[in-house]
Protein backbone atom coordinates (compact mmCIF):
# COMPACT_ATOMS: atom_id res chain seq x y z
CA UNK A 1 0.00 0.00 0.00
CA UNK A 2 1.20 3.83 -0.82
CA UNK A 3 1.32 6.45 1.36
CA UNK A 4 2.43 9.73 -0.37
CA UNK A 5 3.99 12.64 1.96
CA UNK A 6 3.52 15.90 2.50
CA UNK A 7 6.08 16.51 -0.25
CA UNK A 8 3.62 15.73 -2.44
CA UNK A 9 5.60 14.00 -5.04
CA UNK A 10 3.23 13.21 -8.19
CA UNK A 11 4.25 9.59 -8.68
CA UNK A 12 3.63 9.18 -4.65
CA UNK A 13 0.20 10.61 -4.64
CA UNK A 14 -1.01 9.06 -8.25
CA UNK A 15 -0.20 5.38 -6.86
CA UNK A 16 -1.81 6.01 -3.42
CA UNK A 17 -5.56 7.18 -4.88
CA UNK A 18 -4.57 4.43 -7.44
CA UNK A 19 -4.93 2.38 -4.35
CA UNK A 20 -8.01 3.68 -2.87
CA UNK A 21 -9.68 4.03 -5.86
CA UNK A 22 -12.39 1.19 -6.30
CA UNK A 23 -13.88 2.43 -2.61
CA UNK A 24 -13.30 6.29 -2.94
CA UNK A 25 -16.47 7.76 -3.23
CA UNK A 26 -17.79 5.16 -0.42
CA UNK A 27 -15.17 6.18 1.72
CA UNK A 28 -15.52 9.86 1.16
CA UNK A 29 -19.62 9.65 1.75
CA UNK A 30 -18.70 8.03 5.22
CA UNK A 31 -15.97 10.19 6.25
CA UNK A 32 -17.23 13.25 5.63
CA UNK A 33 -20.80 12.27 7.71
CA UNK A 34 -22.65 12.48 4.64
CA UNK A 35 -21.45 16.09 3.31
CA UNK A 36 -19.68 15.22 0.27
CA UNK A 37 -22.93 15.04 -1.67
CA UNK A 38 -24.07 18.48 -0.66
CA UNK A 39 -20.75 20.23 -1.22
CA UNK A 40 -20.73 18.55 -5.10
CA UNK A 41 -24.04 20.05 -5.31
CA UNK A 42 -22.55 23.79 -3.85
CA UNK A 43 -19.94 23.13 -6.51
CA UNK A 44 -22.43 22.16 -9.03
CA UNK A 45 -24.34 25.48 -8.65
CA UNK A 46 -21.28 27.75 -8.33
CA UNK A 47 -19.85 26.51 -11.53
CA UNK A 48 -23.70 26.82 -13.06
CA UNK A 49 -22.79 25.14 -16.55
CA UNK A 50 -24.68 25.81 -19.33
CA UNK A 51 -25.91 23.08 -22.63
CA UNK A 52 -23.21 23.74 -24.93
CA UNK A 53 -20.04 25.15 -22.54
CA UNK A 54 -16.71 23.39 -22.06
CA UNK A 55 -16.01 22.43 -18.64
CA UNK A 56 -12.71 21.21 -17.25
CA UNK A 57 -13.47 19.24 -14.09
CA UNK A 58 -9.73 18.46 -12.26
CA UNK A 59 -8.51 16.12 -9.84
CA UNK A 60 -11.66 14.59 -11.09
CA UNK A 61 -10.88 10.91 -9.77
CA UNK A 62 -13.56 8.58 -10.84
CA UNK A 63 -15.65 10.89 -12.68
CA UNK A 64 -18.49 11.59 -9.49
CA UNK A 65 -18.07 14.73 -9.79
CA UNK A 66 -18.34 15.46 -13.35
CA UNK A 67 -21.54 14.13 -13.56
CA UNK A 68 -23.48 17.44 -12.76
CA UNK A 69 -21.84 19.21 -15.51
CA UNK A 70 -22.64 16.49 -18.03
CA UNK A 71 -26.47 16.73 -16.90
CA UNK A 72 -26.61 20.56 -17.40
CA UNK A 73 -25.79 19.83 -21.01
CA UNK A 74 -21.88 20.93 -20.86
CA UNK A 75 -19.44 19.10 -22.54
CA UNK A 76 -17.10 18.19 -19.45
CA UNK A 77 -13.88 16.77 -19.76
CA UNK A 78 -12.96 14.68 -16.44
CA UNK A 79 -9.13 15.14 -15.79
CA UNK A 80 -6.88 13.54 -13.14
CA UNK A 81 -3.41 11.91 -12.82
CA UNK A 82 -4.41 8.51 -10.85
CA UNK A 83 -4.72 6.11 -13.94
CA UNK A 84 -6.47 3.73 -11.07
CA UNK A 85 -8.82 6.35 -10.71
CA UNK A 86 -9.83 7.09 -14.51
CA UNK A 87 -9.83 3.44 -14.97
CA UNK A 88 -12.41 2.86 -12.10
CA UNK A 89 -14.21 5.88 -13.44
CA UNK A 90 -14.72 4.67 -17.08
CA UNK A 91 -16.03 1.80 -16.21
CA UNK A 92 -18.44 3.30 -13.97
CA UNK A 93 -19.51 6.12 -16.54
CA UNK A 94 -17.94 5.21 -20.05
CA UNK A 95 -19.94 7.92 -21.79
CA UNK A 96 -17.16 10.62 -19.67
CA UNK A 97 -14.46 11.54 -21.84
CA UNK A 98 -12.22 10.81 -18.79
CA UNK A 99 -8.29 12.43 -19.62
CA UNK A 100 -5.25 11.70 -17.81
CA UNK A 101 -3.48 15.26 -16.87
CA UNK A 102 -1.45 16.89 -14.32
CA UNK A 103 -2.56 20.30 -13.47
CA UNK A 104 0.53 21.63 -13.25
CA UNK A 105 1.01 20.94 -16.75
CA UNK A 106 -2.08 20.94 -18.65
CA UNK A 107 -2.60 18.96 -21.80
CA UNK A 108 -4.94 21.74 -23.17
CA UNK A 109 -4.54 25.17 -25.72
CA UNK A 110 -4.96 28.32 -23.94
CA UNK A 111 -8.40 29.94 -23.79
CA UNK A 112 -10.24 26.13 -24.00
CA UNK A 113 -12.21 26.13 -21.54
CA UNK A 114 -15.92 28.20 -20.03
CA UNK A 115 -14.90 26.69 -16.55
CA UNK A 116 -12.70 24.93 -14.49
CA UNK A 117 -12.83 23.51 -11.33
CA UNK A 118 -11.48 21.19 -8.77
CA UNK A 119 -12.65 19.62 -6.07
CA UNK A 120 -10.64 18.31 -2.72
CA UNK A 121 -7.77 17.76 -5.02
CA UNK A 122 -5.92 21.32 -5.10
CA UNK A 123 -4.02 20.16 -1.84
CA UNK A 124 -2.88 17.45 -3.32
CA UNK A 125 -0.89 19.09 -6.41
CA UNK A 126 2.45 19.30 -5.58
CA UNK A 127 3.10 23.24 -6.72
CA UNK A 128 -0.31 25.39 -6.00
CA UNK A 129 0.71 28.21 -7.79
CA UNK A 130 1.76 26.60 -11.47
CA UNK A 131 -1.57 24.39 -11.01
CA UNK A 132 -3.91 27.91 -10.29
CA UNK A 133 -1.50 29.92 -13.64
CA UNK A 134 -2.63 26.51 -15.92
CA UNK A 135 -5.78 26.59 -14.74
CA UNK A 136 -6.01 30.24 -15.81
CA UNK A 137 -3.98 29.81 -18.61
CA UNK A 138 -6.61 27.13 -20.40
CA UNK A 139 -9.86 29.27 -19.11
CA UNK A 140 -11.40 31.69 -21.98
CA UNK A 141 -11.21 35.06 -21.13
CA UNK A 142 -14.43 35.92 -19.10
CA UNK A 143 -14.43 32.49 -17.72
CA UNK A 144 -14.46 31.17 -14.39
CA UNK A 145 -12.95 28.86 -12.11
CA UNK A 146 -14.37 27.21 -8.90
CA UNK A 147 -12.49 25.66 -6.20
CA UNK A 148 -13.87 23.27 -3.59
CA UNK A 149 -11.07 22.29 -0.72
CA UNK A 150 -10.89 21.68 2.77
CA UNK A 151 -10.22 25.08 4.80
CA UNK A 152 -10.13 26.66 8.00
CA UNK A 153 -13.54 26.03 10.32
CA UNK A 154 -14.06 29.89 11.26
CA UNK A 155 -15.44 28.86 14.64
CA UNK A 156 -12.02 28.08 17.28
CA UNK A 157 -14.18 25.77 19.42
CA UNK A 158 -14.88 23.55 16.86
CA UNK A 159 -11.75 24.50 14.82
CA UNK A 160 -9.99 22.09 17.67
CA UNK A 161 -12.65 19.77 17.65
CA UNK A 162 -12.40 18.95 14.56
CA UNK A 163 -8.97 18.66 14.17
CA UNK A 164 -8.59 16.06 16.40
CA UNK A 165 -11.71 14.24 15.07
CA UNK A 166 -9.13 14.42 11.58
CA UNK A 167 -5.96 13.03 13.06
CA UNK A 168 -7.75 10.46 15.83
CA UNK A 169 -11.29 9.52 14.51
CA UNK A 170 -10.38 9.56 10.82
CA UNK A 171 -7.78 7.03 10.84
CA UNK A 172 -9.40 4.32 11.96
CA UNK A 173 -12.85 4.96 10.55
CA UNK A 174 -10.78 5.05 7.15
CA UNK A 175 -9.44 1.51 8.16
CA UNK A 176 -13.08 0.09 8.12
CA UNK A 177 -14.22 1.45 5.19
CA UNK A 178 -11.11 1.80 2.72
CA UNK A 179 -8.26 -0.08 1.02
CA UNK A 180 -5.57 2.00 2.34
CA UNK A 181 -6.50 3.53 5.58
CA UNK A 182 -2.77 4.68 5.23
CA UNK A 183 -3.64 7.18 2.51
CA UNK A 184 -6.46 8.85 4.96
CA UNK A 185 -3.64 9.68 7.65
CA UNK A 186 -1.73 11.31 4.80
CA UNK A 187 -5.19 12.93 3.51
CA UNK A 188 -5.84 14.81 7.47
CA UNK A 189 -2.12 15.74 7.26
CA UNK A 190 -2.63 17.54 4.40
CA UNK A 191 -5.70 19.20 5.39
CA UNK A 192 -4.10 20.56 8.64
CA UNK A 193 -1.40 21.91 6.51
CA UNK A 194 -3.15 23.97 3.77
CA UNK A 195 -3.63 27.58 3.73
CA UNK A 196 -6.74 28.89 5.11
CA UNK A 197 -9.54 31.21 2.91
CA UNK A 198 -7.64 34.30 2.50
CA UNK A 199 -4.69 32.69 1.50
CA UNK A 200 -5.87 31.11 -1.03
CA UNK A 201 -7.41 33.67 -2.39
CA UNK A 202 -4.63 36.21 -2.33
CA UNK A 203 -2.69 32.89 -4.26
CA UNK A 204 -5.92 32.84 -6.76
CA UNK A 205 -5.05 36.19 -7.40
CA UNK A 206 -1.61 36.51 -7.38
CA UNK A 207 -2.25 33.72 -10.77
CA UNK A 208 -3.91 36.09 -12.84
CA UNK A 209 -7.45 35.49 -11.64
CA UNK A 210 -10.08 38.84 -11.05
CA UNK A 211 -13.30 39.17 -8.30
CA UNK A 212 -11.92 36.22 -6.43
CA UNK A 213 -14.10 35.21 -3.42
CA UNK A 214 -14.82 32.64 -1.39
CA UNK A 215 -18.16 31.24 0.38
CA UNK A 216 -17.44 29.02 3.51
CA UNK A 217 -19.49 25.88 3.81
CA UNK A 218 -20.11 23.43 6.37
CA UNK A 219 -18.65 25.96 9.02
CA UNK A 220 -15.77 26.49 7.22
CA UNK A 221 -14.51 22.55 6.76
CA UNK A 222 -15.02 23.35 3.06
CA UNK A 223 -14.42 26.82 0.99
CA UNK A 224 -15.58 27.61 -2.21
CA UNK A 225 -13.20 29.75 -4.05
CA UNK A 226 -14.15 31.47 -7.20
CA UNK A 227 -12.55 33.70 -9.94
CA UNK A 228 -12.61 34.98 -12.97
CA UNK A 229 -10.40 35.55 -16.30
CA UNK A 230 -10.41 39.30 -17.44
Amino acid sequence: MTRASLDKQPHEVAAMFDDVAAKYDRTNDVLSLGQARAWRRAVADAVAAEPGQLVLDLGAGTGTSSLPFAEAGAKVVPCDFSTGMLAEGKQRHPELAMTAGDATKLPFADATFDAVTISFALRNVQDTDAALREMHRVTKPGGKVVICEFSTPTWTPFRTVYTEYLMRALPPVASAVSSNPDAYVYLAESIRSWPDQPELAAKLQQAGWTKVAWRNLTGGIVALHRGFRA
